[in-house]
């Protein structure tokens, strides 16, 4: 993290300039291979690909969306079971074989009208440090690579397709207030 004056954000801690960043957001990004998965491509015989997504992660988005905070996947491979797995977590735009997330990026906060600031991303690897670079709010799972780290406002505790995108969407919801409202739901 690049600022080291640590304050709490719920039960996490972060820098307080990163949690005035995670204030204003109003889209996330997520790679996936590595962050919404734990990195591992699985080909079978057949040529099947098989990913294995955490349940904790997909709530976490459901949670972001309820609260009016919109999810976009970008990522640099291809798979069905990306869509697949968008479509059940109500994710519209996902962007696939991307080489330029960048690029990607500067289409997105132009066609939706958002400025840097009002968007988060969420990476593990190089080809994320661009992105991480641009966005209001950037946060690196605690298994992503180590030069990524001194980048992001944010370094998840658990690791990427194990709770990293559950963890950083209940940061951003608590640091905007959301979170006991979202609560309510389940505690009644």
């Amino acid at each position: 993290m690049v600022d080291h004056d640590l304050v709490k954000a719920g039960d996490c801690l972060m820098s307080s300039k990163g949690l005035e960043k995670a204030k204003k957001i109003k889209l996330l990004i997520l790679d996936v291979d590595g962050v919404l998965t734990d990195g591992r491509i699985v080909i079978d015989d057949r040529g099947v690909e098989t990913k294995c997504f955490d349940v904790r992660d997909g709530h976490g988005i459901k949670l972001l969306r309820r609260a009016n905070i919109e999810v976009v996947i970008i990522t640099g491979r291809g798979s069905e079971v990306v869509s697949h797995r968008a479509r059940e977590l109500g994710i519209q735009s996902v962007y696939q074989n991307i080489r330029d997330k960048l690029e990607v990026y500067r289409s997105i906060v132009d066609e939706k009208g958002l400025k840097d600031e009002e968007v988060g991303f969420v990476g593990d690897d190089l080809v994320d440090l661009p992105l991480l670079k641009r966005v209001g709010f950037s946060a690196v799972v605690a298994d992503g690579t180590e030069e990524l780290k001194p980048c992001a406002d944010y370094v998840s505790r658990n690791k990427g397709g194990r709770g990293a995108v559950r963890e950083i969407s209940e940061l951003i919801l608590k640091a905007q207030g959301k979170w006991s409202e979202l609560m309510e739901r389940y505690l009644r």
